[in-house]
This record gives structure tokens, C-alpha cells and sequence, in this order.
């Protein structure tokens, strides 16, 4: 029923906005439009609202902020998947996790453990890999926000994004998921691989079957 009901909507509102006068297209719109918001309009598989994704991993190298250098990347943005720089440690900015090091050893930052307002999070799915993790936990307490954690070999971690605005007025967070794949605790160096939902406050970190 959806298919033919839009079908039948669209050639209206082509007849109408090619009609010669004004008032017809904007007759042709008032009509059209608020059809187009039905619920019922739209068959299942016709929702326009849907994000269809595809899963695209990649890999980023990090380099630990107690690192001299200012011109290294050490923080990443999972929002628009890019590698950022701080210049000091409680420098605000659009990024969701930092790399440090602490006794000897690498670990990642949320904001909050620079003392950085956000809602940035990191949950630690130990003993999990990379493929193993489908969805974000639902438990808040599942998160850690404002301390070091460790950056080990046999976990992958959930990464729950600082708020963004997204469509319709409606605040977001986006949820990802990384798995180490090379450390240098020496170099101060960090490697992952990532991927990371499009989908606006969804937990599911696969994308669609259909």
C-alpha cells in the first residue's frame, strides 16, 4: 500500500509544480507535504528517516599527551572520525577520548579525566574482540567519564561520543567501538582500530540487514 500511495502523492505534487500559476504550486505543497509526514503513508521498508550504513572500520595512530611535541595527534573525534590535537591538557574541544600515558603504560582519556565537561564516555568490553561487539551497554554504570583507562591488548572498548546537535532540533551521542591493534608504552604511541553508528543516540554498532 505504501509504495502505490507514494507514488500516486508524487505525481500530484509534479502536476502541481508545474502548473503555471504560483498558487497552484503552493496549493500543490500545502496538500502534498503534511501527506508526506503520515505515519501510515510510508510502507515499512519506505521509511525516509532511516539511516542505511555500512560498517567502515579504519585505523588511527595516537601519541600520548605527555609527549613534548605540539604538533602530534592525541585525542580523536568519533563524530567525524579524526584524529585530533590538544594543545594543553584542559583545552575543550570537539574530541571524545585522549591517549596518555600512566606508570609506564598506555591508557585512554575521556574528557571528563582532563576535567572536561562532556558527555563522552568509554566502556571496557574485556576479553571481547572487535566483531564480538554488537551493541553499547545500557547501564549507565558501565561507563567510566572522568579516569584513566587502560589501553590492553584483548579488550575493545565502547566509545560513547560528546553531544552533538543532530536533525529535528534533537540533541545526540553516537556510539563506536575500538580494538588495540599496536602499542609503543616507550614511544607514548597508540594504535586502534574503530568504527563508529551514524545513527543518532542508538546503541546498535552493526548497521541495518536491509
Amino acid at each position: 500500500m505504501g509504495n502505490n500511495v507514494v507514488q500516486t502523492v508524487l505525481r500530484y505534487l509534479a502536476r502541481k509544480l508545474s502548473s503555471p500559476s504560483q498558487g497552484g504550486r503552493r496549493r500543490g505543497l500545502a496538500v502534498v507535504l503534511p501527506l508526506l509526514l503520515l505515519p501510515g503513508l510510508w510502507g515499512c521498508d519506505d521509511d525516509p528517516f532511516k539511516i542505511r550504513w555500512q560498517a567502515d572500520p579504519d585505523t588511527v595512530r595516537l601519541y600520548a599527551l605527555s609527549r613534548p611535541e605540539l604538533n602530534l595527534y592525541s585525542a580523536f573525534d568519533f563524530v567525524r572520525r579524526v584524529p585530533i590535537r590538544i594543545e594543553a591538557p584542559s583545552t575543550a574541544g570537539d574530541w571524545d577520548l585522549a591517549v596518555d600515558t600512566r606508570e609506564g603504560d598506555l591508557v585512554l582519556l575521556p574528557p571528563g579525566a582532563l576535567g572536561v565537561d562532556s558527555r563522552a564516555r568509554i566502556a571496557v568490553m574485556a576479553g571481547m574482540t572487535f566483531d564480538e561487539v554488537t551493541r553499547a551497554p545500557s547501564d549507565s554504570t558501565a561507563y567510566v567519564s572522568d579516569e584513566p583507562v587502560p589501553f590492553t591488548f584483548g579488550n575493545t572498548y565502547v566509545i560513547r561520543t560528546r553531544q552533538e546537535a543532530g536533525s529535528f532540533g534533537r540533541r545526540c551521542v553516537y556510539y563506536g567501538k575500538l580494538e588495540p591493534v599496536a602499542k609503543d608504552a616507550e614511544l607514548g604511541s597508540a594504535t586502534f582500530v574503530y568504527d563508529v553508528s551514524p545513527v543518532c543516540n542508538s546503541r546498535k554498532l552493526l548497521p541495518p540487514k536491509d
